[in-house]
């Protein structure tokens, strides 16, 4: 009887052994707890995710922009780095560089750059957040009149939604990928929607299904850049 209650008292003990080593937050101490929390913390330096919301990404505009890339609003790493669309599985960049848009060398600490190119970034909300769910219905009213009033100053010839969802959020209404119908409210930028370019997105996961997006993109930028040099023609003869 003695060995008995000797052999269950052993087998409570692994138990509990295994249960602490697999989850640190079972354990009698800190010890563990901390290093998990040490660990969150290296992803972002020396910063706290508490801090990281606390920073802003700025936009990237230009005068005389061909396309304005609209996201829903910063993320995380996109905040601690600085710079738009900075996740390592993130397909932005390398489909803008396939497509054309920009040379080859291009990576997300160049998107200061892009104005150069006729490439504009910009957000609907300008708050960072663990996730885009985390934006109150105010907020997104409030950046969708901040947006068209940023879109009317700047006016460039095409606004692209970087995901579907987006411009749903945006424009109040169901909404299939591609160019629509409808410009920006209050203005002449004709609106693309194309699939999200984050790696988590199920219908388009891989960089060869959001590809042909960024070339049809690409066509209606040539198209109405083509018929703009042609309107400032016309004005110029008409003077």
């Amino acid at each position: 009887m003695a060995d008995d209650l000797s052999r269950e008292k052993q087998q409570k003990h692994k138990k509990h052994d295994v249960k602490t080593r697999y989850s640190p937050y079972f354990s009698r101490n800190d010890e563990a707890r901390d290093g998990v929390q040490r660990k969150r913390k290296k992803s972002f330096g020396n910063m706290t995710e508490d801090e990281v919301m606390n920073l802003l990404l700025p936009d990237r505009l230009g005068e005389a922009m061909d396309i304005l890339f609209v996201g829903i609003n910063p993320g995380l790493m996109s905040a601690y780095k600085g710079h738009h669309y900075s996740g390592p599985n993130n397909h932005f960049w390398p489909c803008l560089i396939d497509a054309g848009f920009v040379p080859d060398h291009f990576t997300y600490l160049d998107d200061v750059k892009c104005p150069e190119y006729g490439i504009g970034l910009t957000n609907i909300v300008a708050r960072t957040t663990r996730s885009s769910s985390d934006l109150s219905r105010a907020e997104i009213k409030q950046g969708k009149g901040e947006l068209i009033e940023k879109i009317n100053n700047y006016k460039p010839l095409v606004t692209c939604f970087n995901g579907k969802g987006i411009y749903e959020i945006f424009s109040g209404k169901k909404c299939t990928l591609g160019q629509q119908e409808e410009s920006v409210p209050g203005t002449n930028s004709v609106v693309y929607v194309m699939p999200s370019s984050s790696a988590r997105t199920m219908t388009y996961p891989r960089k060869s299904d959001k590809l042909p997006f960024y070339h049809e993109l690409k066509k209606l930028r040539d198209k109405m850049k083509h018929a703009k040099i042609a309107d400032d023609g016309d004005n110029d003869s008409d003077d």
